[in-house]
């Protein structure tokens, strides 16, 4: 067993253990193995101990490794900003899109979409702290954003995405997650059927699933640093 496949079982191993520790079901969290600027070596190291979901930043080194790893059951998930120039590719070599915070770039996704059978599952991404140098909308806009992205046959909204801002503080981490996860209850109590929140990265994932994420975006815990 090599490092990454150990990395991967290790991390699993911790997520039960947070999940247990919630009084959560075990395997309510998904693990997304971030992969940016990793190679598709390494992607097939962490396949290879039955880990299938892998998340990417950076389009065009996404669509190498995609093709490049064509002969694996990899769910892969789009989770870098995204400019309508790169709505074909993405909707075209993607399951899931986590960084939706455009309307109009979501009605072309929806329209590239057409052309495959199944639809593309999607986050709104949250601008939780109001950073300027993050994408994502304010809490008060989702609720009309998903009555707009709702009527895209192409489309299936999933639920919420957010990077909030670095704290290394357990309890600041655990408050602001429980702020997107009380957003979340309120809009699956309008009715909406959400089931997805996209919460929690390697340093803040054990307060994201005591709040309630449902799947976790880790790289460095699995790949160890990324190339500069």
């Amino acid at each position: 067993m090599n490092e990454i496949q150990k990395n991967v079982i290790e991390l699993k191993n911790k997520i039960l253990e947070l999940e247990s520790k919630s009084s959560r079901a075990a395997d309510s969290v998904t693990l997304m193995a971030v992969s940016k600027t990793h190679s598709a070596q390494k992607i097939r190291e962490a396949y290879s101990c039955g880990h299938k979901d892998f998340g990417e930043n950076y389009l065009q080194e996404s669509i190498q490794k995609i093709n490049e790893l064509k002969d694996l059951d990899i769910t892969w998930h789009f989770i870098g900003k995204i400019q309508s120039n790169k709505s074909k590719q993405i909707a075209e070599n993607f399951s899931w899109a986590h960084s939706i915070d455009k309307i109009s770039t979501l009605k072309k996704i929806n329209e590239y979409r057409k052309i495959l059978k199944n639809n593309l599952n999607v986050c709104i991404q949250i601008n939780v702290d109001q950073e300027a140098t993050k994408s994502g909308i304010c809490e008060n806009e989702v609720e009309q954003f998903i009555k707009e992205a709702q009527k895209l046959e192409k489309i299936n909204v999933r639920g919420l995405m957010a990077i909030p801002k670095h704290n290394d503080d357990y309890n600041i981490q655990y408050e602001t997650f429980m702020r997107i996860k009380n957003l979340f209850d309120t809009l699956v109590n309008k009715g909406y059927k959400l089931d997805t929140l996209s919460i929690g990265m390697s340093s803040d994932f054990h307060a994201a699933i005591a709040a309630g994420s449902t799947i976790v975006r880790i790289g460095t815990s699995i790949f160890g640093e990324r190339k500069k």
